[in-house]
């Protein structure tokens, strides 16, 4: 008889695999602003969002914050430079303006990120208190990251194009949230049930928008451009972790 243990591993494994694509995929979006020389109306926001999240689960994935979380280091460790290649290209074709808000931006993120390092080891003591106050700040960057495309789903509504929300990402991060949901109620774990709880219920949205919309798109704006990562790297109380946004 296969045990729980294993079949939570097993949707684990697959969780990874999911995460990593998504990763991946913005990638056309960015041939096209590369081949383009202009970044249109995508948003930096996404990236920016998923470069924190990545940042904060690196932080708690480390030894002395969590012990024996090789996964949590390596996926957002890849993860992490990913989107920076993702934000450096952003910037180098944005216009002055969008190019202060993003080093603002990523800025803030460093100072924070490296204010929380820095309370953390100085203020816990034990690896159970760092774990649950990096855990928290991950939970809630997590649900921020997975609320990042609220603003391209109002533009799908206002503008009944589905353009900058294409179908496959909508479908994988679903997939993707739906995947993580199920490994932590197979031995509960809240800080995974929150964020992808919440991932999947959002990407069922833009699939349910998608649908609606897809017929009174222009035939010029149904090119499958990729715009929003949402990723939100999981993790676990053993080991196995990955990144659902995430989207």
């Amino acid at each position: 008889m296969i045990s729980t243990g294993i079949i939570r591993t097993a949707v684990g494994i697959i969780g990874n695999v999911i995460s990593f694509g998504l990763f991946l995929s913005p990638m056309p979006t960015f041939h096209t602003i590369v081949k383009k020389r202009a970044v249109e109306d995508f948003s930096p926001v996404p990236y920016l969002a998923t470069l924190l999240n990545c940042m904060l689960w690196v932080v708690y994935g480390v030894p002395f914050v969590h012990p024996n979380s090789v996964l949590v280091l390596t996926i957002n460790g890849i993860g992490f430079f990913i989107e920076a290649l993702y934000i450096i290209t952003f910037f180098i074709f944005a216009p002055r303006r969008l190019r202060l808000k993003i080093l603002g931006i990523l800025g803030a993120e460093l100072l924070f990120v490296g204010v929380v390092l820095g309370g953390v080891l100085g203020g816990a003591r034990t690896h159970d208190k760092r774990t649950q106050i990096v855990g928290i700040l991950c939970v809630i960057f997590g649900t921020a990251m997975y609320a990042s495309p609220l603003s391209v789903m109002k533009l799908v509504i206002q503008t009944k194009s589905v353009k900058y929300m294409p179908f496959f990402l909508s479908l994988v991060s679903f997939l993707n949230g739906l995947c993580w949901t199920a490994y932590s109620l197979l031995r509960f774990d809240l800080y995974i049930l929150i964020p992808n709880g919440l991932g999947a219920l959002l990407a069922a949205v833009q699939l349910i928008l998608y649908m609606t919309y897809y017929s009174t798109t222009p035939k010029d704006d149904s090119k499958n451009n990729v715009e929003l990562p949402k990723v939100t790297p999981t993790s676990t109380s053993d080991s196995l972790t990955a990144v659902t946004v995430e989207n």
